[in-house]
């Protein structure tokens, strides 16, 4: 079911009553009548925002919970604001799994393996009902690896097993060695056969290199080494097509007002390493959804970067450092929101509350139009442990990752009655990228 209508600012009807209904159901399942913000920028988000109260008011009986101190927030906002972080590679379990494979109705389809064994072609990833990946789903890459590499040491030592063990690679071959092991461990052979998977395919696309640079676009502003970097990897055979793509776009929206920037010889470049218009041409859908002039806040300003500190991924050989500056715009509005600092002017009420809705929230209801992202479910479960009292949840139409982003845009424009047959080459002045 398409999300937009007949452009970005649009519902397609059906989404849309589905969307409210969906709502509803969780507002009412958790005995919540929330106020109700807003990004005021996004047609859509107010639509939502202004159709969820209407519907309350309606079915005042059923919303009819007993009252808080401090009444519940549903805030409502939108992809476009925050174009970015489905772009991002990631390195975290949850997240890494659905960039790289992807998760559906909490499957993952591990057919297309290399030698993958009948059992394990598609398996369940659920937080419920496997305590390991409630653990560890959020860890990055190498502090997993190291989880079930103590795991497999401790079953060695109770085996007296003298396999020499130093990565990933390593614990998949002990597991298929060891078919006692995967009947005892359960569910960890079945976890150490995905982190092998996802540190495979991260080699395989030189993903790490790519993220570095990545977070460069997204955190920096250092454009002659973005540059450089950037034109290196358009022209390596190593990096996939898709990845080249993402730091383009990456590219654009970051040095979009730099007068400077080389958006065109770019796009030169991506048709010379043999690049197809259809796939280019998903730069200027990009601008025209999330460039400057779409977006509320200034999203690559200081002041939304919250945190500019290097993390490791470490605990084994194969698994390397990389950046993982960015924070989700997300995390920005939600800690103005805990300190009551959330403008009003940007993020309006649909109803003006009492005094009352304007005390700290302890509830939060987050709902995403045009689709939430694994790492900002993350920053949203680590806000909830740091804030005694908070209780936040996120929701949004789809959770995408960065191929299923572009897929629902690119599909979006097809539909638009403007879309024409204009070359990529001949577009890529629009959408507001300042080309010299």
């Amino acid at each position: 079911m398409p999300l937009y209508g007949e452009s970005f600012t649009t519902w397609d009807s059906a989404s849309f009553t589905r969307t409210v209904d969906g709502l509803l159901s969780v507002l009412l399942s958790l005995k919540k009548k929330p106020l109700i913000r807003y990004q005021k920028q996004s047609a859509m988000a107010k639509r939502l925002a202004t159709e969820v109260q209407f519907q309350m008011q309606q079915e005042g009986q059923l919303f009819d919970f007993r009252k808080s101190d401090t009444p519940p927030i549903l805030l409502v906002l939108d992809r476009r604001n925050d174009p970015v972080t489905p772009l991002l590679s990631q390195w975290t379990y949850q997240a890494m799994v659905h960039e790289l494979i992807g998760i559906r109705n909490g499957r993952v389809d591990l057919s297309a393996v290399p030698g993958i064994k009948p059992e394990l072609k598609e398996i369940v990833l659920s937080s419920d009902q496997d305590a390991y990946f409630q653990k560890n789903m959020f860890l990055n890459l190498g502090d997993l690896g190291a989880n079930i590499k103590s795991y497999v040491d401790e079953y060695q030592t109770k085996t007296k097993s003298n396999m020499n063990i130093e990565s990933i690679a390593d614990m998949k071959r002990f597991v298929e060695d060891y078919p006692e092991f995967r009947k005892l461990s359960g569910n960890v052979s079945k976890h150490v056969t995905l982190v092998g998977e996802l540190s495979r395919l991260v080699d395989q696309g030189n993903i790490l290199e790519v993220s570095e640079l990545e977070q460069s676009l997204a955190c920096t502003d250092a454009h002659n080494n973005d540059l450089k970097n950037l034109q290196r990897l358009i022209s390596s055979p190593k990096v996939s097509d898709a990845s080249k793509i993402r730091l383009v776009q990456l590219y654009a929206l970051r040095y979009e007002k730099f007068q400077g920037n080389a958006v065109a010889s770019l796009i030169d470049l991506l048709y010379k390493n043999g690049l197809s218009e259809r796939e280019i041409a998903s730069l200027d859908t990009l601008m025209q959804y999330g460039g400057a002039s779409q977006r509320q806040d200034d999203l690559f300003s200081n002041e939304s970067i919250l945190s500019r500190g290097r993390s490791a991924l470490k605990g084994l050989k194969g698994v390397e450092n990389v950046y993982t500056q960015h924070q989700p715009q997300l995390g920005q509005i939600l800690e103005q929101l805990l300190k009551m600092r959330l403008k009003e002017a940007s993020y309006p009420f649909v109803e003006n509350p009492a005094t009352a809705g304007r005390d700290r929230p302890q509830d939060i209801i987050v709902f995403m139009v045009g689709g939430a992202t694994y790492e900002e479910a993350r920053f949203v479960s680590m806000l909830n442990a740091a804030t005694p009292g908070a209780r936040i949840i996120l929701g949004g139409t789809t959770i995408h990752s960065s191929q299923s982003f572009i897929q629902e845009l690119v599909q979006t424009q097809r539909r638009m009655p403007s879309h024409g047959t204009d070359s990529a080459r001949g577009r890529r002045s629009q959408g507001g990228i300042a080309l010299q």
